[in-house]
Order: C-alpha cells, then structure tokens, then sequence
C-alpha cells in the first residue's frame, strides 16, 4: 500500500508517520514545501514541493501512484488567517483542488481523507448546540474555517461528481509534544519552561482564558485518522474529539500543578481572537461507532509531556548556543 501524506513534516503529520511505521508496512510518500522530514527510513519517501502548483502534484501523482492520500497540509493557524485570509484560502483550497483534479489526470482511484476542523461549526447559539454533532450546519466564523468549510464541500461535490472514495475528519483540539508556539499549549508550556530556567520573568501573558475547547493528545488524533482510513464510510464527516470541555484556565492551572515555580498571571489584549467562540467541543459517537476509536491518554498525562518536551528543547539549545560560544 502507498499512502501519501501531504503535511507529513507538520505537527500532526510527524506522528502520523511514527504511527503508520509502527503499525503498518505501507509505504509513505511526504509532501513538504519547506523541508524533507526528520523521519529516516526506506519506506519513507519525499517530494520537496508546492502543492498550489497544479502541474508539480499531477507530475507527484503519475509517478508515486498512491492508493490512499491523508491531505494534512493547511495553513491552521486562526490569527494567521485573520491577518492573511486569502493566503489561507488559497493554500487550504487550491491544494486540495489539485490533488483530486491530479488524482483525475493520473487516472487514479485512491481513498481519500481530508483533515478538516472543528472550527467549521462556528459558535453555538445556545447550549442546544452543544455537543456539536456532524449534522450541524456549517457556520464558519473565521477565514481559516471559512477554507476548511470550502474544503468539505469540495470533497463531497468529488465524492458525488467523480465517485471518489473521501472521507472527512473534524478533528477538535490536539496537542501534545512538538506542537507549533503559537498555539495555547504549546505556548502555556514554553512560557512556563523558561521561567523554569530563569529566561522570563515570572509572569506569563494570556489571552481568553474562560474560553472551553475539547482537548485530545495528538496521538489519539491520529490513531483516530488511521482508523478512518480503515473503517469509515465514504462521503461522510466523522467528529475527532473527546467529547468533554475544559476551559483554557483549567488547562493552565494543571500545567502550574506540575511545575514549582510561582507565577503571576496576566491578561494580554493582544492574544485575544476576533469572533472567539466561547465553548467547543464535539460529540465522538459517530467515529466510535464506526470504527471503535476512544481517546486514551489521559489530559494530564499529555501537559506533562508536553511541558517535558519544551524542557528538552530549551536546554538543547542552551547547549547548542554553549558549543558555538
């Protein structure tokens, strides 16, 4: 089996890879427009690669010939699209509209799975709302879920235009090792780090901190994309989430369970979002029904890993800054 993933150098896409080679004996193919990957192996191959251009993917397509194609790759971050909004759209949507019209040329039949987000259901007009199910209509309320909205409909028109065998993925909150500083975690647990190691005074800026998000270990995630591929029907949309909010206070709070330091919280107007929504979180009946997938490491167990993680980091690069001085 070949298995191209577009994104694989991204947060999510670095575990995927780690999943399938350990579960699997498929073949992966990367897709990355900035780099090759850190993951060295003979079953892991790389194209270096926009996928905006039309004529690189069909050429990407004709010779690696994948039967399945995970399209990971997105411009996810929401304050990014607010500042540059076509940008986002144009990244999001132009690369998936080249890989299925690719796909056409090349005469192929893979299945696909199209990584979308929670963001698509926008804010819940009242606790009604609340979980969001998949047969909620969608109601994008920023341009990066705007993009992820366009994509959806994108992948049905092809599932019932061209018969495409595509599955879509809402994933809600990730995180966990490795993720970008410019989410809240990630940023949460670095900020922490380093006043750990004395690098910042001991006060750490917030933004919305009442705000409820479901939050799940990306590695679950990803177990949960893999099962899809396996076991999901095509042209429908499958919830990835816990099924339980927790409010970004809650998520800090646990994080300065694990830490000894003391610190002085502080509200930052510049971290928070236009439009927010004030409480997400999904309904995962559908994807366990479907494919059995339930979370299974604990909350708890991923800040401190996460928190593990960004200590390792910074004293590498202490260390790397020592050798050159």
């Amino acid at each position: 089996m070949r298995v191209l993933i577009t994104g694989m150098s991204g947060f999510a896409g670095r575990h995927l890879t780690d999943l399938l080679l350990k579960t699997t004996h498929w073949t992966l193919i990367g897709v990355s427009r900035t780099t090759q990957g850190d993951r060295p192996s003979p079953r892991v191959l790389w194209w270096k690669m926009d996928l905006r251009d039309a004529d690189a993917v069909m050429r990407l397509l004709r010779y690696e010939r994948p039967d399945i194609i995970i399209h990971l790759a997105a411009q996810s971050h929401v304050p990014t699209a607010w500042k540059q909004p076509w940008e986002t759209f144009e990244a999001n949507v132009r690369a998936q509209l080249n890989l299925f019209e690719g796909a056409i040329a090349a005469k192929l039949s893979p299945r696909f799975l199209i990584v979308s987000s929670n963001e698509v259901y926008g804010r819940p007009a009242s606790e009604r709302d609340l979980p969001f199910r998949e047969e909620r209509p969608l109601q994008p309320t920023n341009p990066y879920a705007v993009s992820k909205a366009t994509q959806e409909l994108m992948a049905l028109q092809y599932h019932i235009s061209h018969g495409y065998d595509v599955v879509i993925a809402r994933p809600f909150n990730h995180f966990g090792p490795g993720q970008d500083v410019r989410f809240v975690a990630s940023d949460f647990a670095r900020q922490i780090v380093e006043i750990e190691l004395g690098r910042r005074e001991p006060v750490m800026h917030l933004g919305n901190m009442q705000a409820e998000r479901d939050f799940t270990d990306v590695r679950d995630i990803v177990r949960a994309y893999l099962a899809l591929i396996r076991y999901a029907d095509g042209g429908r949309a499958y919830n990835v989430c816990s099924g339980k909010p927790r409010s970004i206070q809650s998520l800090l709070d646990t994080m300065l369970r694990l830490t000894t330091v003391q610190v002085e919280q502080r509200s930052d107007p510049t971290r928070f979002r236009v439009a927010d929504t004030p409480v997400s979180y999904g309904d995962p009946t559908r994807i366990r029904e479907a494919t059995g997938w339930e979370p299974r490491i604990p909350f708890e167990q991923t800040i401190a890993e996460l928190l593990d993680y960004w200590r390792e980091q910074l004293s590498r690069d202490a260390q790397d800054l020592g050798r050159k001085t």
